[in-house]
């Protein structure tokens, strides 16, 4: 069950970060849905190799670069849903940033550990 929550909670957080920041694009809420579950399998599959391989400039950036990998996993995404448009790195190194703290804000309100 708390899957499901986290997928709605990233998908609405998503798509509302779309009306704020010019650079992203969803065609409509089944997108962000979309995005959502797509990022989900992005970060179980691609997110550790990408971390991996980056291992080096994390450490020496002091974690910094693993914001980098986030914002590369979301080109990533955007590559792969059609009804998405991220307008280059910048947005998504933006859009990665404000989706995490702002997913993380409300799902630590709307889940519980149980």
């Amino acid at each position: 069950m708390n899957l499901i929550i986290n997928l709605l909670i990233t998908a609405v957080v998503a798509f509302f970060l779309t009306k704020i920041l010019p650079g992203v694009h969803f065609e409509g809420f089944s997108t962000a849905v979309i995005f959502a579950i797509v990022l989900g399998i992005l970060n179980l599959i691609v997110s550790p190799i990408l971390k991996l391989l980056g291992l080096p400039l994390t450490i020496i950036t002091l974690g910094l670069f693993s914001l980098v990998i986030n914002a590369v996993v979301f080109l990533i995404a955007d590559y792969f849903i059609d009804g998405m448009t991220v307008d280059g790195f910048w947005w998504a190194f933006i859009f990665s940033i404000a989706l995490s703290l702002i997913t993380s804000l409300v799902s630590g309100i709307f889940t519980s550990d149980n």
